[in-house]
């Protein structure tokens, strides 16, 4: 376990913990919850969430990363201080439960302010296919990408649908309708839709 290295955390969850009709008084924070990939996070400290929250810019989708601070840590249900790799955890934050609810964070990742890998709108891949679709009830062969194919893409926690702007193996080019927050040299399996779900056809290296 890596506990000298920044904390950083793979959001699986997000939600409001509050009951309707709450007085504002009374409300809490948003809450995440997930699990530490390395480091350790203290009740106090300030976080920044990526890829945060979506607004619109000109036309354009823009995600802007969240900072708050950590008011509660949560391992197995009970309140601690600090938390470190292991197990499932949850953070109680600062956050207007509005932006948590519904899952809305889950695929983010959390650090400290500034520590966090980069936000990639469009990805460059280093690509390796496997022969057959996985999960596909015929055997069916993996085939080429091709250009302007829609494909399912996941990295640690988070899960975004890519369009393929250039197939070639050693430098697939994807425009990506979710930004990932990753860095070079992640892994990334890749699936493509078969019949009315996606199957896993292999794997990307980040560029």
């Amino acid at each position: 376990r890596e506990l000298n290295k920044e904390p950083l955390m793979l959001v699986a969850r997000s939600f409001d913990i509050n009951k309707p009709g709450a007085k504002v008084d009374n409300m809490k924070g948003g809450v995440l919850g997930g699990t530490i990939k390395q480091g350790v996070f203290s009740v106090g400290q300030e976080i920044e969430i990526s890829p945060g929250y979506m607004v619109e810019e000109k036309n354009k989708k823009i995600w802007k990363p969240l900072k708050t601070t950590i008011k509660q840590i949560f391992s197995g249900g009970v309140p601690v201080d600090k938390i470190q790799p292991g197990g499932s955890m949850a953070l109680g934050t600062l956050l207007d439960p509005s932006v948590v609810k519904s899952d809305s964070l889950t695929g983010s990742l959390v650090s400290l302010p500034g520590k966090l890998p980069p936000l990639h709108y469009q990805i460059s891949l280093d690509t390796f296919l496997l022969e057959r679709i996985v999960g596909a009830k015929e055997d069916l062969d993996v085939k080429p990408l091709a250009k302007n194919e829609v494909l399912m893409l996941n990295v640690n926690s988070a899960a975004t649908v890519g369009i393929v702007l250039d197939p070639s193996k050693k430098n697939t080019t994807v425009i990506l309708k979710k930004p990932i927050c990753a860095n070079i040299g992640a892994r990334l399996t890749i699936s493509r839709r078969v019949g009315d779900r996606f199957r896993l056809i292999g794997y990307g290296i980040l560029k």
